[in-house]
C-alpha cells in the first residue's frame, strides 16, 4: 500500500446516508454511534483544511426505495418524520455542500458532479451508510464520472462484517485506494 498525499485544494469528503432514520439500524461492523463520531473528527479535519465536506442524505419519495427485488432491505415499515435529515453532530456548516439522492447513489441525479466540479476537486474520499449499498454506489458513479476515489475504510459500516470485509477487500480496491481515516488525515 503506497503512501497516500491529499491535495485539499482538490479532494472532497463524501458521507454517505449519515441520518437519523438510519442510525438505529443495527449495523455491523461499526455501531451507528462509533461511525457518527468517527465520522465528526473526519469533517472536522476537512473543515480544518478548508476542503469540502458533502453530506449526502437519501430521501426516497416514497420513503423506501422502490423496485423489485428477491431482499429488501431492511428498514421500518414507515418511516418516522424527520428520517431523512443528516444527524444532529453532523449538521452542516458553512461551506458544506448538502446533497439530497434519491437512488443508491449520490452523483445520479444530483447536482454533485457539477458542484464538485466547479470548486476544482477530482478526489472524492468516500464513507458513511452503508458500505455495500450508499458507499459503493457513489464510489462506482464517482469513478465513471473521472473522480480518484479513495474509501475511509474505518468510517463506514453496514449490515454485517461480511457484506464490510467484501467490499472492502474484493470491490473497494478495484475502484480507488482503501485506508483508515488516520492514513488519510496523516
Amino acid at each position: 500500500m503506497s503512501n497516500l498525499t491529499i491535495d485539499y485544494r482538490s479532494t472532497a469528503l463524501i458521507l454517505v446516508d449519515i441520518q437519523k432514520g438510519l442510525v438505529g439500524m443495527p449495523f455491523a461492523p461499526l455501531s451507528a454511534d462509533h461511525l457518527i463520531a468517527s465520522a465528526e473528527v473526519l469533517a472536522a479535519h476537512f473543515r480544518g483544511k478548508n476542503a469540502p465536506v458533502v453530506l449526502v442524505h437519501m430521501a426516497f419519495p416514497s420513503g423506501k426505495p422502490t423496485g423489485k427485488t428477491d431482499f429488501a432491505f431492511p428498514l421500518p415499515p414507515t418511516m418516522p418524520p424527520g428520517w431523512d435529515e443528516i444527524v444532529d453532530t453532523l449538521a452542516p456548516q458553512a461551506g458544506d455542500i448538502g446533497v439530497r439522492k434519491q437512488g443508491w447513489g449520490a452523483f445520479i441525479g444530483t447536482d454533485l458532479d457539477a458542484r464538485l466540479k466547479s470548486k476544482g476537486i477530482d478526489t472524492v474520499i468516500i464513507a458513511g451508510i452503508t458500505t455495500n449499498f450508499g458507499v459503493e454506489s457513489t464510489a462506482r458513479e464517482a469513478a465513471g464520472l473521472g473522480y480518484a476515489v479513495i474509501f475511509a475504510s474505518d468510517v463506514m459500516t453496514t449490515l454485517s462484517a461480511a457484506h464490510q470485509d467484501f467490499a472492502l477487500q474484493n470491490v473497494f480496491p478495484m475502484l480507488g485506494r482503501v485506508r483508515t481515516s488516520a492514513q488519510i488525515m496523516n
